[in-house]
């Protein structure tokens, strides 16, 4: 008869089974190392009447030792460590049924209650290796059965009630072999597929787990006091804006932000009403909570969705300017023309000789003030006229090195003007329009050179470049060494036409954040308690197209 053994794809495809298989060896040589040594200590229960009920005593007893030292061995080799294939176990219980049969010939014959034991032998057979190597145990001790009854018939002139009993167990044997095979078949059947669905369950998890951590949505998950029991790298990044070098907290002892908690309280209250839009620190951009059950009917959990609503800002903001495009531009158009004609009759009044101090005094303020109304226009006309963004991938490290060159070359004292520049190893590419970031970089860097000298008399700025805390988007700060911004003016630096500088025109800044929310970054006030002034540009993640 052919014996099935199963091919190393289907050993490897399959390492759960044959730890499976190991163990339930394990427990069976258990058993025959405990039943080995019941029969070794039966020997010395009543030794006088052994020669009556034993055929062979000298055998039985070297079979019984035999039995328990190849059990021992066996203990010994697997308590070492040792992994037994299918081939040894399936020739392990060829070995205890022939050990069996053998102490059966030796003591009384097929009557004895040894025979028993051979159907466990075959029904662990079964178990151990279900296949057509069971039907071959069941046979191999349905023969040695017949063959011990036979001999006694023949040669010792027993009568034919052990051929029938031998039968009997016979039948057992085989009915034992095909039950188990099918319970075993079933039972490994059911197995494997609650392995495999239990490796789906596992694969689709770690997929889940990967993909919300991927989202740019921010994810929370709240129980019903507002305590975080899980957060996603984009929540992390948007609710608590650490840096990248900042270890991040567990998710236990983060606390939300006030604001959001009191929207939390009011969605309780009123699960219908819409929370307002809100910002959880002054860097961070403008979010929207969306707050919704994770189980409907026990509602023991909070699903919150953190939307960065900045795109959306963006495009009314567009649309915005679009509706205003051709009225920003007409009116400019039409200051500019009385404009340049009072430009013009300045310079040709200079020329006159008959003008006193006085008169070159108010030339002097006509000349300065159609210069500012002149940059108001420009700004004004770029804003209408603002183009798309055209980005690349940009090695943020490289074109800070090339900016700053190329900037301190367009200085008058580039001797006296330093740019400390610190880019982090971890800082990732960013996606943005060079000319257009190039224009944000100069008006942060002027500011800062400005009020750094008017303050120290050091023209001195710092730029640093990093990654935020999820370490896939880059940030730029910008910081100058003057004297600040006073907090009742931190909510105003964005605002158009407003400014501290009795020069300016209020629309630097403006622009600038116009500018990076057309390359979807955000230009944000960084508020950390160091002296001086520091913005910073957060980048939009280099894998999104903008």
């Amino acid at each position: 008869m052919a014996v099935h053994q199963p091919s190393p794809a289907l050993a490897t495809a399959n390492p759960g089974s044959d730890q499976q298989q190991v163990k339930l060896f394990r427990i069976y040589n258990h058993y025959r190392l405990v039943v080995s040594l019941i029969l070794l200590a039966l020997l010395f229960v009543d030794p006088v009447n052994f020669d009556s009920r034993f055929r062979f005593l000298d055998y039985y007893q070297a079979g019984v030792a035999g039995y328990l030292g190849l059990n021992a061995f066996i203990a010994l080799i697997i308590l070492a460590g040792f992994q037994p294939s299918r081939r040894h176990i399936t020739l392990s219980i060829l070995l205890d049924i022939l050990v069996m049969h053998w102490l059966l010939l030796t003591s009384t014959g097929i009557t004895n209650g040894l025979a028993n034991l051979v159907i466990v032998s075959v029904a662990a057979g079964n178990i151990l290796t279900p296949s057509r190597m069971g039907v071959f145990y069941a046979a191999l001790a349905a023969i040695c059965s017949l063959g011990i009854s036979g001999w006694a018939v023949l040669a010792l002139g027993h009568s034919g009630d052990d051929i029938v009993r031998a039968g009997s167990l016979g039948i057992l044997y085989f009915a034992a072999a095909f039950l188990l095979q099918s319970i075993s078949r079933r039972m490994r059947s059911s197995e494997a597929l609650a392995s495999s669905r239990a490796q789906s369950i596992a694969e689709l998890e770690q997929i889940n787990r990967q993909i919300i951590q991927r989202m740019r949505t921010g994810i929370l998950v709240l129980d019903r006091h507002g305590q975080i029991r899980l957060a996603n790298a984009a929540a992390e990044e948007l609710l608590f804006g650490a840096h990248a070098h900042q270890p991040s907290q567990p998710d236990a002892q983060r606390t939300l932000p006030q604001v959001l908690k009191l929207g939390l309280e009011a969605w309780l209250n009123d699960p219908n009403r819409r929370t307002e839009p809100f910002q959880p620190f002054p860097t961070s951009p403008v979010l929207q909570a969306n707050f919704t059950r994770l189980d409907q009917e026990r509602g023991d959990h909070i699903l919150v969705f953190i939307e960065d609503i900045s795109k959306v800002t963006q495009q009314a903001q567009q649309m915005k300017l679009a509706s205003l495009g051709r009225l920003t531009a007409g009116i400019a158009h039409e200051i500019r023309n009385p404009l340049g004609a009072i430009s013009h009759a300045a310079q040709l009044m200079e020329e006159s000789p008959s003008l006193d101090k006085a008169d070159h005094q108010m030339l002097d303020i006509i000349r300065r003030h159609s210069r500012r109304v002149n940059t108001i226009v420009e700004n004004v006309l770029d804003l209408s006229r603002r183009r798309a963004a055209n980005a690349d991938l940009i090695d943020l490290g490289e074109w800070l090195e090339q900016f700053r060159a190329d900037f301190l070359q367009t200085q008058d004292d580039a001797d006296t003007t330093f740019i400390d520049l610190v880019v982090d190893a971890d800082t990732p590419p960013a996606r943005f329009d060079q000319s257009q970031v190039e224009q944000v970089m100069v008006n942060l860097c002027d500011n800062g050179l400005r009020y750094s000298f008017q303050h120290t008399g050091e023209r001195r700025i710092r730029v640093h470049a990093g990654a935020t805390v999820d370490g896939e988007r880059a940030y730029v700060d910008v910081r100058d060494f003057g004297p600040g911004i006073a907090d009742e003016h931190h909510g105003s630096v964005f605002e158009p036409f407003f400014t501290t500088d009795k020069g300016g025109t209020g629309l630097g800044l403006y622009l600038a954040r116009e500018l990076c929310e057309s390359n979807q970054a955000h230009l944000s006030l960084v508020r950390d308690g160091q002296p001086g002034c520091c913005f910073r540009i957060t980048f939009a993640h280099p894998g999104r197209l903008i």
